[in-house]
């Protein structure tokens, strides 16, 4: 049998987005793709939970913001939606508040219509806030008692300290002070035209364009945003943390380092890749295939508006917790020590590049990575111009930059088992 034929990966060149300014000081983007006949906007608003005063609003405000308009309720939105086969989503994260509508392209005015009501006019009714706490309160208290939910939250504690928002951790009880009042007050603080921008992708005709413009120009230019100062981070090298009952240990590992601004954050994400990032890499064939330490383990670059780290994660059973240990700090050690064979590092790059294509593979790929490259301060010419150096980086490049950043005594250890 012989081996298939190695292809050289082609440019990836994407289109930088048109950019409009609204009225109300807005920036819309707008990625047209005729080929396709659907059509999706996303809003963006600095409204993460990095921004919230009270424990669990910023959150809360993003999903109940369908539970309910002046003119309509929360089943009679859900129906709306569903009878025109359109989807609204909300995600939220330390940073941002991501505000979805895919829709047909001939659907597009219903809609919006319906996207006006929870975008402009969310009621957040008192019920509705109860009911959702009263869950939230109950699936939290559940989550922790899962090691791998515990791990992550004493993760952040110690990259960043319990005062930092990146690092805060807050208990469940918080969900009973939190009020209708909070959460109207942090939506009408943050969900405003000088607080985010727009990226509409897909079908965009100028009958499409002018029934967006017209909905995205009635948010209002609001107050001035809470901007919480952050503290320095308060680091601790290693937690270990003992969880009853458990049969598996959850295993964090990682440092701080910087953001995707910085010129080495591209190659920390080969290094992360080379280690976790696929299913072949070190940490995979030496934690499952040759010792049966776990089913599987993930290292990646995580990107924050204020800060970056490296990320190791797995479980493992409680009785090789240490022998998993030594095995991971090993292979960080290799990658410090010795060069990456050239066809290792050609398989690494492969992935990589591979997998950016999948990413940008149609409409809304293409929109999501364009409102990263925004946040990042980048044009979507930055995608080639990634591409390129990913393909040139040299097995040298990559052992110098994990002796720089992967030093034992920098990593953060986080186990709970």
């Amino acid at each position: 049998m012989k081996a298939p034929l190695t292809t050289i990966t082609p440019e990836i060149s994407i289109a930088d987005a048109e950019r409009i300014t609204l009225r109300n000081g807005l920036s819309l983007y707008i990625l047209s793709a005729e080929e396709f006949e659907i059509l999706r906007l996303s809003i963006v608003f600095r409204a993460g939970s990095a921004s919230q005063r009270v424990p669990f609003s910023a959150s809360a405000t993003a999903n109940l913001l369908a539970e309910g308009s002046e003119r309509m309720s929360a089943q009679a939105i859900s129906e709306a939606l569903d009878y025109h086969g359109s989807y609204f989503d909300v995600n939220i994260d330390r940073d941002y508040a991501y505000i979805n509508f895919a829709m047909l392209s001939k659907f597009v005015e219903p809609t919006l219509d319906v996207a006006a009501e929870i975008l402009l006019h969310p009621t957040f009714p008192e019920e509705e806030v109860a009911t959702y706490c009263a869950k939230r309160k109950q699936r939290l208290e559940i989550d922790r008692t899962k090691v791998d939910v515990r791990a992550r939250e004493a993760f952040a504690e110690a990259m960043f300290g319990p005062a930092h928002p990146y690092g805060q951790r807050f208990d469940e009880a918080a969900y009973d002070a939190l009020h209708r009042a909070d959460i109207e007050e942090f939506y009408h603080r943050h969900y405003t035209a000088d607080n985010g921008f727009a990226v509409c992708s897909g079908r965009v005709t100028e009958q499409e364009r002018q029934i967006i413009i017209r909905l995205l120009e009635q948010l209002p230019v609001g107050s001035t945003p809470y901007r919480n100062t952050l503290p320095a981070p308060q680091q601790q090298h290693e937690v270990r943390l003992a969880h009853n009952g458990a049969v598996q240990s959850s295993i964090r590992i990682g440092r701080l380092l910087f953001g995707r601004e910085h010129p080495d954050f591209l190659g920390m994400q080969v290094v992360a890749a080379a280690l976790g990032g696929y299913f072949g890499s070190r940490l995979m064939q030496n934690l499952r295939e040759r010792n049966g330490f776990t089913y599987g383990v993930i290292s990646a670059m995580v990107n924050f508006a204020h800060a970056g780290y490296l990320a190791i994660a797995t479980q493992v059973g409680t009785e090789v917790t240490e022998a998993a240990l030594r095995e991971i700090y090993a292979e960080i050690e290799r990658l410090r020590t010795e060069p990456m064979a050239e066809e290792e590092l050609q398989l690494v790059k492969n992935i990589m590049t591979g997998e950016m294509m999948r990413i940008l593979d149609g409409p809304f790929g293409v929109a999501d990575v364009t409102i990263e490259n925004i946040l990042c301060g980048h044009k979507n010419s930055i995608i080639a111009e990634n591409v390129a150096r990913i393909r040139a980086i040299t097995p040298a490049e990559v052992q110098q930059l994990a002796a720089r950043y992967l030093t034992r005594e920098e990593l953060i250890t986080v186990v709970v088992g």
